[in-house]
């Protein structure tokens, strides 16, 4: 039976279909409009700006480092830029794989792979790590044309820094490196002001000048803003806010002079700080042996690293500034000018020397060649003599002694424009109960006091210490913080800022008593232990030697130069001032291990206070018979120190450095800028 079909009711059911597809399709276009409404009018502004940003780079320029120049105006720390091929381990799948095909095509040495490895360490995957440093234009050409093949390698345009003169006063230049993680950390704790200033920056000063004026030297940082391709390409710049150069720092070191002081010391190890008494400023500041701070820019690698700090002579020690020493007696002047202001003895007492002073039945003995006799304090200086200074040590007290060698700055920082200055030992009764554990060795025992009268036992400054001290005692008390940065300009106005000589609370010493040991200590150098060494200078000097125990002998133990190994040997000690009437330097300094202090630190004395007061500069055969510690007073044919030439420099590409004119004031640097060739600027890590 044929079934017959309701065409009405089909028809409805169409219709009803139809309409339900009509709805649907305009429920899904009515979704679509009030999403572009919200797209396009609701957060235009915000997609807008988005956009922008996706074709907009903000990208920091990182300024120029400021310069760095002695008191004539020589440079001693600039910047150039270089071309450096670097790789983002983030976005390389095989690394060892990368570095093996980029060296078929520019030359990546053991050196470059080592720095890598240890920068990779310690760097974040995602930040961009050099391979290869001061690429040549060859080089450069070369990865470009194959650059397709290595995906997170690039070409930057960096800014480096370099020193001149190389080892060379590198313990007060310092050197910049590469910021450590550690660092990161500590910038992150900076206002955010300062914070985006080093967007950017890859490099931090890390010791020496370098260090302490790291924001003086850094400088602002710029913005540029540039148009990218889909693939992060530059393509144009579109605007840019130029960076402002780091400011200049003049020094007040005079880099001939102290190229001549590293040359008297030779290969001996020691430390000189020469100081200005009459402002603070610091004409000389040696530690030796050297460093090369160059190798420290770009990464300095595990060979090198390895044999400065594993070297018995310990070049990174910045003996001058951390090295402590017993001040033997050099402490002597010092001594007497205590028992001066305590009242403790007059400058005629009469003190016996026979050579041996004894206390609990220990013997403290005196060199064999002292003179001994009937002994004033005048003569006591003089003639250096222990027996004096074991008593008077004995009639203050070690607590009487540090209180009146603090003040002086015995025992504290001087606050000099360095970092990592130590304190040194000046002892008391309370810095040995908290310097020990034991309740036996916290105790201070009465012969302790003995040794300290003639600067041994506890006793251990540093050279800028001594320096400071001997400065203040010659200027009648009045203080300066030690300044070795006499100047700060801003590049851009040339308006120049003084910074040194800012006087500090005297110490109270009575002018008759410090004019009493200025005259014994002028004496030391016209009649005393280091008359012969000043025999026919052109001013008249104060001074006095040291010899200073490195070990301690047994009580009937004989010392012999000879027989002992070298690092153990006695150091030799020299403080001067000069001119005696009015003092315009006061140095101290040591030759490590090298003996008698008229032997081998006074030559050195004498011939910077040659340079500095007379303009004189040593012979050649001199200088050769100063660092043998063969000399007394000059010989050969001495220079106008103004006609000796600059010491040789390098720049950063071998050159010669050009002689002055080029010590003139040195020019603004120019804003680093990524040359016109490379695909992109340098940007951020």
């Amino acid at each position: 039976m044929t079934e017959i079909k309701n065409l009405e009711q089909e028809l409805g059911r169409f219709r009803a279909r139809l309409w339900a597809a009509v709805g649907f399709v305009l429920f899904c276009f009515s979704l679509l409009i009030a999403r572009l409404v919200v797209l396009q009018v609701a957060r235009h502004d915000e997609l807008s700006t988005q956009a922008e940003n996706n074709r907009i780079a903000v990208v920091p320029i990182v300024p120029n480092r400021g310069l760095i120049v002695d008191r004539n105006g020589v440079v001693l720390a600039n910047n150039y830029s270089a071309y450096t091929l670097e790789i983002t381990p983030s976005k390389v799948e095989d690394v060892e794989a990368t570095i093996e095909a980029l060296s078929k095509i520019v030359e990546v040495a053991p050196r470059d792979r080592r720095r890598f490895k240890r920068l990779r360490e310690e760097s974040k995957s995602f930040e961009s790590i050099p391979i290869r440093t001061r690429l040549t234009d060859t080089e450069v050409a070369r990865f470009t044309a194959q650059r397709f093949r290595f995906p997170g390698v690039d070409i930057q345009a960096r800014l480096f820094r370099h020193y001149p003169y190389g080892e060379l006063a590198s313990h007060v230049l310092g050197y910049i490196g590469r910021i450590n993680q550690r660092e990161k950390e500590a910038i992150e704790e900076w206002p955010d002001e300062d914070q985006a200033n080093y967007r950017g920056t890859d490099y931090i000063g890390k010791l020496g000048i370098e260090q302490y004026y790291e924001r003086e030297l850094h400088g602002l940082t710029g913005v540029e803003e540039v148009e990218t391709s889909a693939g992060g390409r530059a393509v144009r710049r579109l605007r840019s806010k130029p960076p402002t150069p780091g400011n200049t720092l003049t020094l007040s070191l005079d880099i001939k002079l102290q190229d001549l002081i590293e040359k008297l010391f030779g290969s001996r190890r020691g430390a000189l700080v020469a100081i200005d008494p009459r402002n603070g400023e610091v004409l000389a500041f040696v530690s030796k042996p050297t460093f090369d701070p160059n190798l420290f820019v770009d990464g300095i690698d595990s060979d090198s690293w390895r044999d400065l700090n594993e070297s018995p002579d310990k070049p990174l020690l910045n003996r001058a500034l951390r090295g402590t020493y017993p001040p033997g007696s050099t402490y002597k002047p010092f001594m007497a000018l205590a028992a001066l202001s305590t009242g403790k003895r007059h400058p005629s007492t009469i003190i016996m020397d026979n050579g041996v002073f004894m206390f609990g039945g220990h013997r403290f003995r005196s060199p064999e060649n002292e003179r001994g006799g009937a002994m004033d304090m005048r003569r006591a200086i003089v003639e250096s003599s222990n027996v004096y200074f074991y008593s008077l040590a004995n009639e203050l007290g070690v607590d009487t002694i540090h209180d009146q060698m603090e003040p002086l700055g015995f025992g504290r920082l001087t606050g000099i424009d360095l970092k990592g200055e130590v304190t040194g030992i000046l002892p008391s009764t309370e810095w040995k109960r908290k310097a020990y554990r034991r309740p036996e060795q916290r105790r201070w025992y009465a012969g302790e006091t003995i040794s300290l009268g003639i600067g041994q036992g506890y006793n251990s400054f540093t050279m800028v210490q001594m320096a400071s001290a001997l400065a203040t005692l010659v200027s009648d008390g009045q203080r300066f913080q030690p300044r070795i940065v006499r100047g700060i300009e801003d590049v851009v106005t040339r308006h120049r800022v003084d910074i040194s000589g800012h006087p500090m609370p005297p110490v109270p010493i009575k002018p008759e008593h410090a004019a009493f040991i200025r005259s014994a200590m002028s004496a030391v150098a016209q009649e005393g232990t280091s008359s012969r060494v000043f025999l026919g200078a052109p001013y008249q000097s104060g001074g006095k030697t040291g010899t200073a125990q490195s070990v301690t002998l047994k009580q009937n133990e004989k010392y012999k130069a000879a027989n002992i190994d070298e690092y153990r040997r006695d150091h030799s000690l020299y403080e001067a001032f000069a001119p005696s009437d009015a003092p315009r330097v006061a140095l101290t300094l040591i030759v490590e291990n090298a003996g008698f202090g008229a032997a081998a630190a006074a030559p050195i004395a004498r011939r910077v206070l040659d340079y500095l007061l007379a303009g004189v500069y040593p012979s050649e055969e001199d200088i050769e018979a100063v660092r043998q510690g063969k000399a007394g007073a000059p010989i050969g044919t001495p220079r106008k120190a103004s006609e000796v030439p600059l010491p040789h420099g390098l720049d950063a590409f071998g050159g010669d450095v050009p002689l002055p004119g080029a010590a003139s004031a040195p020019s603004a640097p120019a804003a680093a800028s990524a040359p016109a060739s490379l695909p992109k600027p340098a940007s951020a890590p």
